[in-house]
């Protein structure tokens, strides 16, 4: 249990961080619903549903916190830009890691913007749900989340009716999950997020326009690869699962990537590095993580860093992206990350962001 000293530090940073996003709400009884709402997302109450919080913040019904995240008037993003500024202002270092990855949001019904059946790597099969893109920062300090966007399937996009009832803004196009994340990358990198490193699963690192955007803006990678990724290697051009069959046992190395809740997380690394150009300060790598318990478990990275860039240091950023997945589970559990009652695309954003913040 938290101390009263702690619980008190809390209250009186919830309240700094309320007044901090008031200037975003044009109305007295907006920026109270802010500062309201946030204190609910933290309070310890089981579910942070519309009624659960209106009961812990002593409201007769949800209709006002309904209000303000789904009708009132204002501009979620401008919130999402507080949130990052808050975030860089508590972890901010320039060796910061960027971290990608997305999370589902199941569903019951077809109401809710962006639902449909499709593969959540939450539960770990096809379900009816949302999914939800989400960039997180990582430093020696802590880490926390960046921004976030709903992915918008293809059906929904072309479906104006269904766009219609769920408000999404008429300038929202398709966008797959790696142009998401792109577009969430350049606004950090524009905003002079303090970062070298970025990593993602493979969802994003398979996405070769994602990895050329992250080359042309010098950002630093170690990101997944899926086994069926062709790779131009000694000579052959097949999968990575099949080139990894070939590396000699001296290439390999133990090394942790990090704590886990169990201690160390080591495995045994192999990597090659390689460039086009003895001029270039930068180069391409392929990394190989193997499991010590099963020797046939193999995950496949690429990476672009300096030339010099050590192994342990590249394990170490592909170590970072347990962080956004650690980051998932207390969201969801501390406060109230998937418990929203919304179906817009504008209640989705507004509570999610504030949900982000409040973590």
């Amino acid at each position: 249990m938290p101390t009263l000293r702690e619980v008190r530090g809390w209250e009186r940073e919830t309240e700094a961080v309320a007044e901090r996003i008031g200037a975003r709400f044009r109305r007295c009884e907006q920026r109270l619903h802010a500062g309201r709402y946030l204190r609910g997302l933290l309070a310890r109450v089981e579910r942070k549903n519309g009624w659960q919080l209106a009961e812990e913040l002593g409201e007769e019904t949800p209709t006002n916190l309904q209000h303000f995240i789904a009708r009132a008037e204002w501009d979620a993003d401008q919130v999402r830009d507080d949130l990052r500024e808050y975030v860089v202002e508590q972890l901010g270092e320039a060796d910061g890691v960027l971290i990608v990855d997305e999370t589902g949001f199941l569903k019951k019904g077809v109401k809710s913007v962006g639902v449909k059946r499709q593969y959540s790597g939450t539960a770990g099969r096809v379900e009816n749900c949302q999914i939800g893109v989400f960039l997180a920062y990582r430093s020696s300090r802590g880490g926390a989340f960046l921004d976030r966007a709903l992915y918008l399937p293809k059906e929904w996009a072309d479906d104006a009716a269904r766009r219609n009832e769920a408000k999404v803004p008429p300038e929202v196009a398709f966008a797959t999950k790696p142009q998401l994340a792109r577009d969430m990358l350049a606004r950090a990198l524009d905003a002079e997020v303090p970062c070298t490193w970025l990593t993602a699963d493979e969802v994003y690192g398979s996405a070769h326009e994602f990895r050329t955007f992250c080359e042309q803006r010098r950002l630093n990678y170690v990101v997944a690869i899926s086994s069926t990724t062709h790779l131009y290697f000694q000579g052959k051009r097949r999968a990575v699962g099949k080139h990894a069959q070939d590396l000699p046992a001296d290439v390999w190395q133990r090394l942790s990537c990090g704590a886990g809740a169990k201690g160390e997380r080591e495995y045994d690394w192999a990597f090659v590095r390689w460039t086009h150009h003895e001029q270039d300060t930068h180069a391409r790598g392929w990394l190989v993580r193997r499991s010590l318990s099963d020797p046939t478990e193999l995950a496949f990275f690429f990476t672009y860093a300096p030339r010099e860039t050590s192994l342990p240091k590249l394990v170490a950023v592909a170590g970072c992206r347990w962080a956004i997945e650690e980051g998932f589970e207390q969201a969801k559990q501390e406060t109230g990350l998937d418990e929203y009652e919304v179906r817009s695309w504008v209640g989705w954003h507004r509570h999610v962001t504030l949900s982000l913040l409040a973590h």
